[in-house]
């Protein structure tokens, strides 16, 4: 245990010498992740807010077949400009986001009490840019049509409320954390790439770099078991990483108050239990992270070759994160027995302040520390290879 803690703390002594490795694992990613996604967020807020509340800029084509219509949109807060002369050359080119078109036959099939036809001209694979001002155009079409109706009914001595048989009520049981849909979405994502791959220039420098300074041999040829020298070189890639995740979680927390969604019934309110949580479910990642890059590094002939096997390490937290953005599934037990989707699921849970019974935390944190537990045996293994010590 002595010898365990003395390379521990060698290794970590080292990594706090490096001053590129503390700039990037205590400022760069600290403030950047969090003040980047938070400035996005307020920025899509304010857009939002603008798509839905600011004057709507709305091409018609074919105005003057529906006068009526067209200063019921205008009393609405929409700006109505002319036709473009290629309407959809100019939704697609997103030159405007939307324009309307009001049939020639319009001003005949109303007369004759027959459904008018208009036309809504958009860009559906553009739902961030102009899903809100799409929404509302419809809102304002579809609000347009049931007042002219119920007039009809009223003019015919007919009561309205016999066209609406049945009356819909709604109750959203949402709560403004669950509302915070940019943070369940990516947030799992970044905690988990780095948690699995922060430590990742600690790992590689502690076996790969150090085989080519030849500093790896002399301390393989300690009277220190193997075991006891990579599970201190572990511990100490674990150690460098947590402490980065914690500065950036508390510096997440403090970005979204310094830069709130204004006009979002949203929010990232998570108090230090919810950070502690947040803590607790990627320790498992974090050591098997540092684990997975000590074997890499310990297999590699050189600290290039190391850095090779990167780009594929990203692509297993980026998995379950990409699944469940395109097919969201409901939690089941077993979920929580597979690294990464556990997590992710309950970081989601916790983004939504939603209760996690001991039973999750058990199969979670179990299975996790089971597979660490796996791959440490295989990395040990690894140490224990002659050709460790040595560069060719």
């Amino acid at each position: 245990m002595r010898a365990l803690w003395i390379v521990l703390r060698k290794e970590l002594l080292d990594a706090f010498r490096d001053r590129r490795m503390l700039l990037v694992a205590f400022v760069v990613i600290p403030l950047a992740i969090p003040l980047v996604l938070a400035g996005t967020n307020a920025l899509s807020a304010r857009k939002q807010a603008q798509q839905l509340e600011g004057p709507l800029e709305l091409p018609v084509i074919g105005a003057e077949r529906a006068p009526n219509l067209v200063a019921w949109l205008q009393s609405h807060n929409v700006k109505v400009l002319p036709a473009p002369r290629d309407a959809d050359a100019a939704v697609r080119t997103q030159e405007r986001d939307v324009v309307l078109r009001i049939d020639e036959k319009f001003g005949e099939d109303w007369r004759s009490g027959r459904p008018a036809s208009v036309e809504v001209i958009f860009d559906s694979s553009r739902p961030l840019a102009s899903g809100a001002t799409v929404a509302r155009l419809g809102g304002l079409l579809d609000g347009y049509s049931g007042t002219v109706g119920t007039l009809r009914l009223v003019a015919r001595g007919i009561h309205p409320a016999v066209a609406n048989p049945l009356q819909v009520g709604t109750r959203d049981v949402a709560t403004p954390e669950a509302r915070f849909d940019l943070s369940q979405q990516i947030l799992p994502y970044l905690l988990l790439l780095l948690a699995f791959i922060g430590g990742m220039q600690l790992a590689i420098d502690a076996t790969a770099g150090e085989r080519e300074r030849q500093s790896l041999e002399p301390l393989l040829a300690t009277p220190v078991a193997r075991e006891s020298i990579i599970s201190a070189k572990i511990l100490a890639t674990a150690v460098f990483s947590l402490l980065s995740i914690a500065v950036t979680l508390i510096a997440y927390r403090l970005a979204f108050a310094i830069v709130p969604a204004r006009g979002v019934d949203a929010s990232f309110d998570l108090g230090p239990g919810g950070l502690v949580q947040l803590f607790l479910i990627i320790l498992p990642i974090v050591l098997l992270g540092a684990t997975v890059l000590t074997a890499l590094a310990a297999f590699a002939r050189s600290y290039r070759e190391a850095q090779g096997y990167l780009p594929l390490l990203m692509f297993l937290p980026m998995i379950p994160s990409l699944v469940l953005m395109v097919a969201p599934v409901r939690t089941q037990l077993w979920m929580l027995a597979v690294p990464f989707l556990s997590q992710n699921q309950m970081i989601v849970r916790v983004l939504r302040s939603e209760r996690i019974s001991a039973l999750d935390w058990a199969v979670s944190l179990g299975a996790s520390f089971a597979v660490v537990a796996v791959v440490w045996w295989i990395a040990a293994r690894l140490y224990h290879r002659e050709q460790l010590a040595t560069s060719s």
